[in-house]
């Protein structure tokens, strides 16, 4: 059976790719619904209320992509270099080492006999996994993977933005569009509520809200817009 703490560690970290790809798709259904209304709002052109709704998908998932793939980069290369300078410390000033990874226990609360010995042990068995958990957070089997990122994000908000493109696709008018984003977003609302152990209600009457200020005031702009022209 897995210790406690890395069973914990795992799931907190399923959680989190969890609770990542909902709001990826929260993202998805808001901007692409925002954008297909705020067409809508400058022109009464189906096809190209619909064009609009398949670029803004393409382009934000693109974008969405990208910009996690950066983000986990640059997290992976600095648990990469602290697993390479703690490698080097191991190896320069062990006893220092074991010293300061028996500190790390000891702030947790372990008294100094414990702490010492469960330090020893440890470093024994495996010395740079029991650094790179105890001080660094980091567990070396499960360093972020870039392109998994990118991947869940570029999924996630393609899967969201297909339901505002949905309600174009079913009807010309506006309202069938606004109608299955409000329901999507009381869906991720109250699932992101759940994930995070909060109040399902209030997050979901912020999801929704939110989502129809957006539509509300992109329709407005493509209202004056088209108005104008």
């Amino acid at each position: 059976m897995a210790p406690e703490g890395l069973v914990e560690t795992g799931l907190s970290s399923r959680l989190n790719w969890l609770r990542a790809g909902v709001l990826g798709a929260n993202d998805g259904i808001v901007s692409t619904a925002a954008l297909v209304l705020g067409v809508a709002g400058a022109t009464t052109s189906h096809a190209a209320i619909l064009l609009a709704g398949l670029v803004g998908l393409l382009a934000g998932a693109l974008s969405m992509a990208a910009g996690e793939y950066v983000s986990v980069s640059t997290q992976r290369d600095t648990e990469r270099a602290a697993m390479t300078k703690q490698r080097q410390l191991l190896r320069s000033s062990p006893d220092a080492q074991l010293a300061a990874l028996a500190q790390s226990y000891r702030d947790k609360g372990i008294d100094e006999h414990l702490a010492f010995t469960v330090a020893e042990q440890l470093t024994a068995h495996d010395a740079l996994r029991a650094h790179a958990e105890a001080r660094h957070g980091i567990d070396p089997d499960e360093l972020t993977n870039p392109w998994h990122a990118a991947v869940a994000s570029f999924v996630s908000f393609t899967v969201g933005a297909l339901v505002p493109l949905a309600g174009v696709l079913i009807a010309s008018g506006w309202w069938v569009t606004v109608g299955l984003v409000t329901a999507a977003l009381a869906v991720t609302g109250s699932v992101s509520a759940r994930l995070g152990g909060a109040p399902a209600g209030r997050a979901v009457l912020r999801n929704v809200g939110g989502g129809l200020l957006a539509m509300a005031i992109t329709f407005g702009l493509g209202s004056l817009i088209g108005t104008a022209l």
